[in-house]
């Protein structure tokens, strides 16, 4: 006992890397991709006498063709194995007996050219693979994979088929020629073949005894159970695998013919628990696929879909749908795929006592797919939440009445060819209304009414309300064919006319999840989004558009839907008091929506617009102190909100503003006040901004000023300088000041000045101005300006001597030189005595008339 427990101990310690060196290598060497794990484990305590081993986060990576791309990826694999098998060396390989894989991920991957991902088995036939390789054998008796996905995606078909939460497990001895499997699997199913979707996500549940014949390759279904959402089906038949093709042969019906077969097709979470749901009729679906599978064939089937006179009731609704008369084949006769085609040939029911028929024929449906329809019947729209439990009817009501008929081909939509197809009748809706979640107020339809013609569809009436919007809506859509069946934008031209157009009315409601610190968040946001599939333009007409906390009227102009964007054209409207003409874009195609707009204000009180319009008010804030109008071109971009208003930290543009009839009320500003107390002689009161132009570039949530002259009586102030959307100041203020001005703090030097002096010296007072609007920062260099007032009343005084000395000399000149006698003299050489400036002109006369005498006695 203790030397087998000790051996039990003791041999995983010993064989563990061998053995996992062994795994790697042998499968590595039976296969083109590289397999590969994080960490693995020897044990032989949970299955002895097998041994197991465990693999960890397993990745198995494809080469050449496909190289890097992962074809497996597992969490976990744990192997089988004899006990015996850990001894053998590595040219004798390994043994496999059961595996189990847990949350795997399968990427079945063919290219365009036929290459398989999957296709990695090493040929053996190269006779040096053959002689390095080791052998792998897989004896399996069990299996099972669970938590996983499988996808199949198949370029050259164009076929995608996609298993999620996928759970399989199967017993059988697999060894033997012969042999059973038994299987069981659950998984949610998804098929699309020419991005057309067959299965959406379709419970599927499948109970399995396969026959199994190696010697034939051939796979047998002995008694095999499936349900595709709530719809059993039993099979019957066998795949064969032969050296060119497969060969298909499989039947296959629904093991009653109870109508909640039919509810049963329809997925769970619409239909709800059919379980005590009253039913009338039969539903039956039958089907045989019998044919070879190669390059060129598929299998022949048919399948048939028939009702006859059923009904159906929910315990918990108070009415049934009646008379419900399905015919339906699903046929391929030839083998080839484009011979497959549909015919309904009858698909009718009754609500009360109205009665709705359809029909269709679809041929050539994998390729140019032909379709013929008709459509016919009244539905009371309210009635459909009392027969059927789905959210998607809950809150209808409204008359609906269709009548029309349709035969076009794919090719000619595709080609946009609408001269090629026949449409006519009339589609009509009465008094409709729809509650969701999703719409801030129930959208009601008055009436609507719709005529097709071969090559359009007119929208002769579209009256509708949602919330406080209302609106009419007539034109013409060109390609709703190609909207309905190609996946193309609807196409055309309308005109809309409403008395109220409420944005917020059209606010989506979208969920966010956010993860902090471990804890998940949803955060519900209000979102516009522009419907991608539109490409229209719209002519509108609206008297009153509400945005935000603004009241537009007489709103118009045309606008072009494209791509998630809207361009806006020569829009026009009028709000405070005056004109608005914008023309841009706005896009939501991305996560964060943007805009690009061109304003032209006109006459706009500035009281009413700065207070309302949070982007006025961060452009200029100290425009709430300013009533009067203002004329203003304006060119923005930047990101909008969910609400649409401008995200003002995204913002860039430029602004050229003239201001008219304006007068400031300095009680609202701080800043206004502020500079008063600090400049005595300032009253802002009579700050003159008539005409004022202004300009001004803003970015990054900040806003430069052009510079520009306010004139206060007869001071001139030039102010430059840049605010930030937070209101944070860094301006700059010249204010030339006339000297009478400067009061107390140059009283001596104005006592020297005259009247006229006072008026026309000025002195530059330099103003700082920083902070925030609302608690500014005023600094001035008063003192230097007191400076370079006394230097020019310096300057002036001595000016005013050198022009009384002047005039002095020339009075004595003129007497001089008329000759005037004593008296005249002695007067004069008195006033130069008693004047020093006159003394000087008398030293430079006697200097010049003593140089002329000698010049002259030179001469004698």
């Amino acid at each position: 006992m203790l030397v087998c427990l000790a051996f039990i101990i003791i041999i995983p310690i010993a064989f563990e890397g061998r053995i996992i060196d062994l795994v790697k290598k042998t499968i590595n060497n039976n296969v083109n991709a590289t397999l590969d794990f994080e960490s693995a484990d020897l044990s032989l305590w949970s299955s002895f006498p097998n041994a197991e081993v465990s693999l960890h986060q397993v990745s198995l990576v494809n080469k050449v063709p496909f190289e890097g791309d992962t074809l497996f990826s597992a969490a976990a694999i744990d192997l089988k194995m004899p006990f015996k098998d850990i001894f053998k060396n590595e040219s004798e390989g390994i043994n496999i007996t059961n595996f189990v894989v847990d949350e795997a991920t399968i990427a079945i991957k063919i290219d365009s050219s036929g290459n398989a991902n999957y296709d990695i088995a090493v040929d053996k036939k190269d006779e040096v693979s053959s002689k390095n390789s080791s052998s792998f054998q897989l004896g399996l008796e069990s299996y099972t994979i669970t938590n996983s996905n499988i996808s199949y995606d198949d370029a050259s078909s164009k076929i995608l088929l996609q298993l999620t939460n996928f759970n399989h497990s199967g017993t059988g001895s697999l060894s033997s020629e012969n042999s059973k499997l038994k299987t069981t699997t659950s998984s949610s199913v998804s098929f699309l073949k020419d991005s057309v979707a067959y299965l959406n996500n379709n419970n599927l549940q499948l109970d399995a005894v396969v026959g199994i014949d190696l010697k034939e390759n051939k796979y047998s279904f002995l008694d095999t159970k499936a349900t595709i959402n709530q719809l059993p089906l039993v099979f019957d038949g066998f795949v064969k695998q032969n050296e060119n093709n497969q060969e298909v042969n499989i039947t296959f019906k629904t093991p009653s013919s109870d109508f909640k077969n039919f509810l049963a097709l329809i997925p769970k979470v619409y239909s709800k628990n059919i379980e005590g749901v009253k039913t009338t009729g039969n539903f039956d679906i039958k089907g045989v696929i019998d044919g070879i599978v190669d390059d060129n064939h598929i299998p022949k089937f048919t399948i048939t879909i028939n009702s006859d006179n059923a009904s159906f009731k929910y315990p918990d609704l108070p009415k049934s749908l009646k008379n419900i008369d399905i015919n339906t084949e699903i046929v391929n006769k030839t083998g080839l795929t484009k011979d497959t085609y549909v015919i309904i040939d009858k698909l009718s029911f009754k609500i009360d006592e109205e009665v709705f028929n359809a029909s269709a024929k679809l041929l050539d449906v994998t390729e140019n797919m032909k379709v013929t329809a008709n459509v016919k019947g009244i539905v009371n729209l309210e009635s459909l939440e009392k027969i059927y439990p789905a959210e998607a009817v809950k809150g209808l009501k409204g008359i609906l009445d269709v009548n029309a008929t349709t035969n076009f081909d794919m090719l000619s939509i595709e080609k946009k060819q609408y001269q090629n197809t026949q449409t006519s009748g009339v589609f009509k809706l009465a008094d409709f209304e729809y509650s969701s979640a999703e719409l801030s107020s129930p959208l009601t339809i008055d009436k609507a009414a719709i005529t097709f013609t071969p090559k359009t569809v007119n929208l002769n009436n579209f009256d509708a309300q949602l919330g406080k919007t209302d609106f009419i809506t007539t034109g013409t859509i060109k390609n709703l064919l190609g909207f309905l069946f190609s996946d193309e934008n609807v196409e055309g031209t309308f005109k809309l006319t409403s008395n109220t157009f409420s944005v917020n009315d059209f606010m989506v409601s979208e969920t966010q999840t956010n993860e902090n610190n471990g804890e998940t968040k949803t955060i519900s946001e209000e979102q516009i989004k522009i419907p991608s599939f539109l490409d229209c333009t719209i002519d509108a007409k609206a008297a009153t558009v509400l945005y935000d906390d603004l009241v537009l009227k007489n709103v118009s102009g045309t606008i072009l839907v494209n791509d998630q964007k809207a361009t806006l054209q020569h829009m026009k409207s009028t709000v405070f008091g005056g004109a608005l003409g914008f023309n841009g874009s706005v896009s939501t195609k991305k996560d964060v929506s943007t805009f690009a707009m061109n304003l032209d204000i006109n006459d706009f009180n500035i009281g009413e617009s700065f207070k309302t319009l949070k982007l006025f008010q961060a452009l200029a804030p100290i425009a709430n102190t300013i009533q009067g109008k203002i004329n203003s071109n304006i060119s923005l971009s930047g990101n909008l909100n969910n609400d649409f208003t401008p995200d003002l930290n995204s913002l860039s543009g430029d602004v050229l503003a003239q201001l008219f009839s304006s007068k400031i009320s300095a009680e609202k500003s701080p800043l206004l006040q502020s500079l008063e107390q600090n400049l005595s002689f300032l009253d802002t009161k009579k700050l003159n901004l008539e005409n004022l132009k202004t300009s001004l570039t803003f970015k990054d949530g900040k806003v430069l000023l052009k510079p520009f002259t306010l004139n206060y009586e007869d001071i001139e102030i030039n102010v430059s300088g840049s605010h930030n959307f937070d209101t944070s100041l860094a301006y700059d203020a010249v204010i030339n000041v006339p000297a009478k001005y400067l009061g107390k703090e140059a009283s001596q030097l104005i006592a020297q000045l005259n009247d006229e002096e006072l008026n026309t010296i000025k002195v530059p007072v330099n103003t700082l101005i920083s902070g925030k609007f609302k608690n500014p920062n005023i600094k001035t260099d008063l003192k230097n300006a007191v400076t370079n007032l006394s230097k020019q009343v310096a300057n002036k005084q001595k000016d005013k001597l050198i022009d009384k000395g002047t005039e002095e000399v020339t009075n004595a000149l003129n007497n001089l030189l008329n000759g005037n006698k004593k008296e005249k003299d002695s007067t004069a050489i008195d006033t130069i005595k008693k004047d020093p400036v006159k003394n000087i002109a008398t030293d430079i006369l006697g200097g010049l008339f003593g140089k002329k005498k000698k010049k002259k006695d030179t001469i004698n």
